[in-house]
């Protein structure tokens, strides 16, 4: 999956993916981490989620990483902000009201640029990625982050084959695989929510479930 086909999408606004609503597993569980006020959290693949504005009001420092400049300027945009914007890096930042976001290439994230990230919110940056760009994610992303770092991790799982992605089923057994050499892995919940999702069911799909799980990533 190439960068144009996301930013192709943000500049058509076929963005059905984008959920206006707080997701309500971040409103259960996200107190669970035990995070200290102040705490950075990383919301990688960003687009122009409500959440990050959920979590800011927590009390904490956001920092977003995004593809499409058009999904960020659309974040501050429709939010009432109105950004500073300076060149930094591989990146173009976007910062107003202790809210960041960097626009580039999440692959050229650094040690630096999360030296200070407690926590990351991934509710849709795994699930938008083929198998092998997930293996790709999470060996870039681990290694970089600080140790004890924890990751609120929201997953759909169906038959793949029913349904060509994005958003992409991603197994707990995947999930295991990916996560247990660096990792504590905790499931959370897992929810059956295929009658409340009729857009799924006419795309073909027999079953849909969503996991929610904890990852605290370990000290070495």
């Amino acid at each position: 999956m190439q960068k144009k086909y996301w930013l192709d999408r943000w500049e058509r606004k076929d963005t059905g993916f984008h959920q206006n609503e707080i997701n309500p597993y971040l409103c259960q569980f996200w107190q669970s981490l035990q995070l200290a006020p102040g705490s950075t959290v990383l919301v990688p693949l960003c687009g122009k989620s409500t959440d990050m504005l959920w979590l800011h009001q927590q009390g904490h420092t956001v920092l977003g990483v995004e593809l499409s400049l058009v999904a960020a300027q659309a974040f501050f945009k429709e939010n009432g902000l109105t950004p500073r914007c300076r060149v930094h890096d591989q990146f173009t930042h976007l910062e107003a009201n202790d809210m960041h976001i960097l626009c580039g290439d999440f692959f050229d994230l650094g040690k630096n640029d999360v030296a200070k990230v407690a926590a990351v919110y991934d509710r849709a940056a795994l699930i938008a990625l083929p198998p092998e760009m997930r293996k790709r994610y999470t060996h870039h992303l681990l290694p970089i982050l600080p140790p004890a770092t924890q990751i609120l991790l929201v997953t759909l799982d169906y038959p793949q084959h029913e349904m060509s992605g994005p958003p992409f089923a991603v197994s707990m057994g995947e999930v295991t695989s990916l996560y247990q050499s660096q990792a504590g892995i905790t499931l959370l919940s897992q929810q059956d929510v295929f009658d409340q999702n009729p857009r799924f069911q006419e795309r073909g799909l027999s079953r849909l479930q969503e996991n929610t799980i904890l990852l605290k990533i370990l000290i070495p």
